[in-house]
């Protein structure tokens, strides 16, 4: 409450409104509104790069974390959807490093656990295709993967995933074609 308003966040705002009902005062509206707008889809997205259900969730808190305490530095040079997914991936992509790191002084392999989760993920409800591609996806180098997922499940712009992932558009365009033809042949029988 900021000089005896109350804010409301309505069902459907934009990230231009969550941005100005931020700058007005209301932070926890403002986050909120994030959440509301894009935890469901940071939640696959997070989920298509990590192992497991508990990861994923565990991470997703992470990053609503970091969003929360970087909320005030952003400066608006991307959108609030970019911005937010370059943070998700990030974290990601750091969490897979921690991973086998922790495998590495551990002197065992993760390569061979991703295909059991998603078999035996209780989380993961899908039909036996999607699983297939699922497998297909998880054997991917993890940018690959990334990448492949921003644009095949959710259907994002060489542009916009250029700006999440820092990368250049020829590059992402090779490295989609790359995964799709491995996955092509995967879900043929040849990878």
């Amino acid at each position: 409450m900021l000089f005896g308003l109350i804010f409301v966040v309505p069902d459907a705002v934009t990230d231009k409104e969550i941005i100005a009902l931020y700058r007005e005062g209301g932070t926890e509206e403002a986050f909120n509104a994030i959440v509301k707008n894009y935890g469901e889809r940071l939640y696959y997205h997070v989920r298509t790069i990590l192992d497991s259900h508990e990861d994923t969730d565990d991470l997703l808190q992470e990053v609503f974390v970091k969003v929360w305490q970087s909320l005030p530095s952003f400066r608006g040079d991307s959108g609030l959807f970019t911005w937010i997914y370059r943070i998700a991936t990030n974290e990601s992509l750091n969490f897979l490093r921690r991973k086998r790191v922790r495998a590495a002084l551990m002197f065992k392999s993760i390569s061979g656990e991703d295909e059991g989760k998603i078999g035996d993920d209780p989380y993961f409800n899908a039909s036996e295709a999607e699983r297939k591609l699922m497998m297909c996806l998880r054997k991917l180098p993890h940018k690959q993967r990334i990448v492949f997922s921003l644009r095949y499940f959710e259907d994002l712009g060489y542009d916009e995933i250029s700006k999440i992932t820092d990368t250049s558009v020829g590059s992402l365009k090779a490295s989609y074609h790359i995964a799709a033809e491995k996955i092509k042949s995967e879900l043929e029988g040849n990878f």
